[in-house]
């Protein structure tokens, strides 16, 4: 049968995962290729802390609302961080508009704040190039998808992070020098997102 959400991915380690202690900080990053892959490129980050890696290479907003309260919620963490959408655009699991986008994302905000845990919310990395998908020209929808989720957490007074403005050229894609397929990031391309995503954590441990 097929688990299309890729909810068998981490439950060994879920299961495995104690229960945080009340002084835990825990904090959980939910999202795709981006995330999944930052463990590996700068493994320094995620060292010494409650940092928890739940990202899946190629999944889109609808396999991530699916497995939020299996990856996010019933590890009892005090924060998640979301980044998502770029798969989405690109089609991976089909044709999706910015408001298929955006009511994914909206809800698992929703579900997080049901169960206290604050959100961190991200931009979409810039990209006007998928690679395994050519035909497919993302930039100004990045910047639409972007500009939206900016407008939500300042409405609902959520810290957002901005990845986008750090990391664009010129012509609104990924700079050469964050990446080498121009849509991953490298361990230069991670090291402008560290200080960025630990700057928010920081300040929103302090309010929690």
């Amino acid at each position: 049968m097929q688990d299309w959400p890729y909810l068998a991915k981490y439950q060994q380690e879920n299961a495995l995962l104690p229960l945080p202690v009340n002084a835990e900080n825990r904090v959980v990053f939910l999202g795709d290729s981006i995330t999944e892959f930052w463990s590996k490129e700068q493994p320094s980050f995620f060292q010494n802390k409650s940092y928890i890696n739940r990202g899946i290479s190629g999944q889109t907003t609808p396999q991530m609302l699916l497995r939020f309260r299996a990856d996010v919620i019933a590890l009892h963490p005090k924060i998640v961080i979301i980044l998502a959408g770029g798969n989405d655009i690109a089609g991976n699991t089909g044709a999706s508009t910015t408001k298929m986008i955006t009511d994914n994302i909206y809800s698992m905000i929703e579900l997080a704040h049901v169960h206290n845990i604050k959100v961190i919310l991200c931009s979409v990395l810039p990209a006007n190039f998928f690679y395994w998908n050519p035909k497919e020209k993302p930039a100004e929808r990045i910047i639409e998808l972007n500009q939206l989720l900016e407008n939500y957490a300042l409405v609902n007074k959520i810290p957002f992070v901005d990845y986008y403005s750090a990391m664009v050229d010129d012509q609104k894609g990924l700079k050469t020098e964050f990446s080498e397929d121009r849509v991953h990031p490298n361990k230069a391309g991670y090291e402008i997102m560290s200080p960025l995503i630990e700057k928010a954590i920081q300040l929103t441990i302090k309010n929690l």
